[in-house]
């Protein structure tokens, strides 16, 4: 033969064989959409879950905003309160006043202490009975 009469032959049909045609009995039906129901139902549980745990990070995170906003807010107060006490202990006005008053006062009681010692030793010269 021929290539050409390949070509010009009509095509050779094949004819199904009913009886080697593998069929699926009706008791896997019922196992069949029973695992594709199980499958559905896992995938809902999944979904659920995932949406879930979605909620709960969002709501940590709004939490975790809220609070840091608070505690950024307590921050600043803090350190305001801080510097106005470094600003008070920094002020020494009052300090150097009282400073130089008892730096006064220390040199009166040495010259009152020197008056005592002075009338004390005289007291030794007088004869006592």
């Amino acid at each position: 033969m021929s290539p050409a009469s390949y070509l010009a032959a009509p095509p050779r049909v094949a004819t199904a064989n009913s009886s080697t045609a593998v069929t699926i009995p009706p008791m896997w039906n019922w196992l069949i959409y029973a695992a594709l129901a199980a499958a559905g139902v896992a995938i809902l549980a999944g979904l659920a879950f995932l949406g879930v745990r979605v909620l709960q990070a969002w709501r940590a995170l709004k939490r975790l905003r809220r609070h840091t906003a608070k505690e950024l807010v307590r921050l600043a107060d803090a350190a305001d309160r801080m510097a106005d006490s470094m600003e008070r202990a920094s002020d020494t006005s009052r300090l150097d006043a009282r400073l130089a008053h008892l730096r006064g006062t220390l040199a009166q009681f040495a010259i009152l202490r020197e008056a005592v010692d002075e009338a004390t030793s005289f007291t030794a010269l007088i004869p006592r009975k």
